[in-house]
C-alpha cells in the first residue's frame, strides 16, 4: 500500500513496523486483530465485508464468521470509545465493518525493492504457521512445526530452502506470497495454520507457487492431542513428506512446458526424470539424452551425472539394451562423478549404492545407502536402495521395512514397479509366498510390461501349489522379455546369493519350468 501510517482518534497505525501507537507508546494486539485493523484502516472509512475479512486474514482456510466478531470485539476494547461513548469501528448489520475518523500520513513514494534472483534449483520458504488462538502454548506448537519442516526440507539435496531467521521475519504479518517470493527469491511458499478444538489439533498446510499465486498442494491434518511433542513431530514429518514430491511434480511440469531450445541444466534434468519415469526402452534413451544435456550445460551439476547413471543401469538390467558388465562400469563412473562433484548430494550416494549392488559389492552398496540416509533421512530412494541391498544381503525382513518406507515417502517413485518387485522378492525369501504374490501383482499393475514381477509371481505361485496360475505367469515372464529371463534365470547375476538363486529356481521348477 502507498501509506506508511494512518492516524485515527489519537492513534497512529504504522504499517512498516505493523504496530499501533498511542501517545508514542506501542499497544499490544494479537496478530489476527492487527491484520483486521490494518485492513479496516486501509479502507479509509469504506465498508469491508465479513467475507472479505475472512478471505484476507485467513487465506485459503475455511473459518467461522464468529472469528471475525471475536477479534473485532477485542479491537473495540483496546481502541476504546469517543466522548459520546461510540466506537470508531462501526458495524454494518449483515454486511461488515467500517473504521471511521481515519487520516493518512504519506511518505514520498519509494522504488519497489528489486526481486532476488531465483536459484538454479527449486526454492521454498516456509512461513511461520499461524495459531488461530492467543494461547502461547499453541503459538509455540505452530512455530515448532514450521521450524521442523524447514529443518527437514533442508536435508533434500534437490531443494533450496530459506533459513528460519529469514522466514520468521514474516511472523505476525499479513503477507502476499508474491511479495515473499520476490523478497526471498523463492519459487514456492508454504503457509500453514493451527487450531485446537478440545483434545484435537487441526493443522492446515498450503503450498503456493509465488509468482502466479496458484495452489500447488494443500492438506489438512487432524490429530488427538495426547503428547504434544509427539504430535508436533508426526505432523512435521507428514507435511515434509508431502511437500517435497509436490515440488518435484511442479518442477517437472514447468520443465515440460519449456521449449527444448531454451532448456537450462535443471530443466534438462527434470525432463530426463520425466522420461525415466515412463520406464520404456525408447523413453530411457530420451532420458539419457536429456541427462547428458544437463551435464553439457552445467558440468558441475551432480544431478545430471546421477541421471546418466540411472539410465545406464536401467538400460542394462531392465531393458537389456546394454551389456551388463559394460553398463556396470559406465554407470559406476557416472555415479562416482556425481558424488565427487557434491559429497553432500544424498541422491548421488543412493545411485552409487544401486550400481555397487549391481556388481555384487553388497557391503559397499549398504554403506553408500546408509551414507545417503545420514545426509537426508527422508530421501525415498535412499530407503529404497537400503531395502533392496538388505534383501539381497540375507536380511529380507529389514529390507522390507525400508522398502515400505520408500513407498510411503514417494508413492509416485519412477522406480515404483521395481520397488514393488523387490518387495515380492523379500517376501519370497521370507517364505511368505502369499504376500509375495500380492506384491508381484501390484508391480504388474503399475508396469504390465516389466518382466521381472511375472517371474517372482510364477515362483511364489509354484511354492503354494497354484500350478495353473504359476504356469501362466511363467509363460508371460518368458514371452515379455526372453533376454531378461535368460539373464536372471539361466545364470546367476552378481547380486544374487547362491542360496537365494537356488530358492528362486525351486519355485520356478514348481511352476513348470524345465530348464
Amino acid at each position: 500500500m502507498a501509506e506508511s501510517a494512518l492516524i485515527f482518534g489519537g492513534f497512529r497505525l504504522d504499517f512498516g513496523r505493523r504496530e499501533r501507537l498511542r501517545d508514542q507508546q506501542p499497544v499490544r494486539l494479537g496478530s489476527r486483530a492487527l491484520d483486521i485493523l490494518c485492513i479496516l484502516a486501509s479502507a479509509k472509512g469504506t465498508l469491508v465485508t465479513k467475507d472479505d475479512l475472512m478471505a484476507r486474514v485467513w487465506p485459503g482456510l475455511v473459518v467461522e464468521e464468529n472469528n471475525v466478531q471475536v477479534h473485532v470485539s477485542a479491537l473495540r476494547k483496546v481502541l476504546g470509545t469517543d466522548k459520546n461513548g461510540e466506537s470508531c469501528i462501526i458495524n454494518v448489520p449483515g454486511r461488515g465493518y467500517r473504521l471511521i475518523g481515519v487520516m493518512d500520513c504519506r511518505p514520498p513514494p519509494d522504488e519497489p525493492a528489486a526481486a532476488l534472483a531465483l536459484p538454479d534449483k527449486p526454492s521454498v520458504a516456509v512461513l511461520p504457521f499461524v495459531s488461530m488462538s492467543n494461547d502461547p502454548e499453541q503459538e509455540f506448537f505452530a512455530d515448532g512445526i514450521a521450524d521442523d519442516v524447514i529443518t527437514s526440507l533442508s536435508r533434500y539435496p534437490s531443494l533450496f530452502v530459506i533459513a528460519r531467521n529469514s522466514c520468521f521475519t514474516y511472523k505476525g504479518r499479513a503477507v502476499d506470497v508474491t511479495q515473499v517470493g520476490r523478497e526471498l527469491g523463492v519459487r514456492y511458499v508454504l503457509e500453514g495454520s493451527l487450531r485446537k478444538s478440545r483434545n484435537c489439533i487441526r493443522v492446515t498446510a498450503l503450498l503456493v507457487e509465488a509468482e502466479s499465486g496458484k495452489h500447488v498442494w494443500a492438506e489438512r491434518y487432524e490429530r488427538d492431542l495426547a503428547d504434544i511433542f509427539a504430535v508436533q513431530d508426526e505432523i512435521s514429518d507428514a507435511v515434509t513428506i508431502a511437500v517435497a514430491p509436490a515440488i518435484a511434480d511442479a518442477e517437472q511440469r514447468r520443465a515440460m512446458r519449456k521449449a527444448p531450445g531454451s532448456l537450462d541444466a535443471w530443466a534438462a534434468y527434470q525432463r530426463g526424470l520425466w522420461y525415466l519415469s515412463r520406464a520404456t526402452v525408447d523413453d530411457n534413451v530420451f532420458a539419457e539424452k536429456f541427462f547428458r544435456q544437463a551435464c553439457d550445460l552445467d558440468p558441475a551439476f551432480a544431478g545430471g551425472y546421477t541421471g546418466v547413471a540411472w539410465a545406464q543401469f536401467q538400460g542394462a538390467v531392465h531393458f537389456q539394451t546394454r551389456d551388463l558388465v559394460e553398463a556396470q562400469r559406465l554407470a559406476e563412473t557416472s555415479a562416482r562423478k556425481a558424488a565427487a562433484l557434491d559429497a553432500g548430494d544424498a541422491e548421488a550416494h543412493a545411485c552409487l549404492s544401486n550400481i555397487l549392488r549391481m556388481r555384487g559389492d553388497l557391503d559397499s552398496a549398504l554403506a553408500e545407502a546408509q551414507r545417503a540416509l545420514a545426509i537426508s533421512h527422508n530421501l525415498a530412494c535412499g530407503h529404497g536402495e537400503l531395502g533392496t541391498t538388505l534383501i539381497y544381503s540375507g536380511r529380507a525382513r529389514e529390507g522390507l521395512a525400508a522398502l515400505q518406507t520408500n513407498v510411503r515417502l514417494d508413492p509416485r517413485d519412477p522406480f515404483l514397479a521395481w520397488r514393488l518387485n523387490w518387495m515380492a522378492v523379500g517376501f519370497y525369501y521370507c517364505r511368505e509366498y502369499e504376500a509375495s504374490v500380492e506384491a508381484a501383482k501390484r508391480a504388474i499393475g503399475a508396469y504390465p510390461d516389466l518382466p521381472m514381477p511375472y517371474r517372482w509371481l510364477a515362483a511364489a505361485l509354484g511354492q503354494i501349489g497354484r500350478t495353473d496360475e504359476a504356469r501362466a505367469a511363467l509363460a508371460q515372464a518368458i514371452a515379455i522379455k526372453p533376454a531378461s529371463f535368460e539373464m536372471f534365470v539361466l545364470r546367476r547375476v552378481p547380486w544374487h546369493r547362491p542360496e537365494d538363486y537356488a530358492h528362486m529356481l525351486e519355485g520356478l521348477h514348481k511352476a513348470g519350468w524345465e530348464g
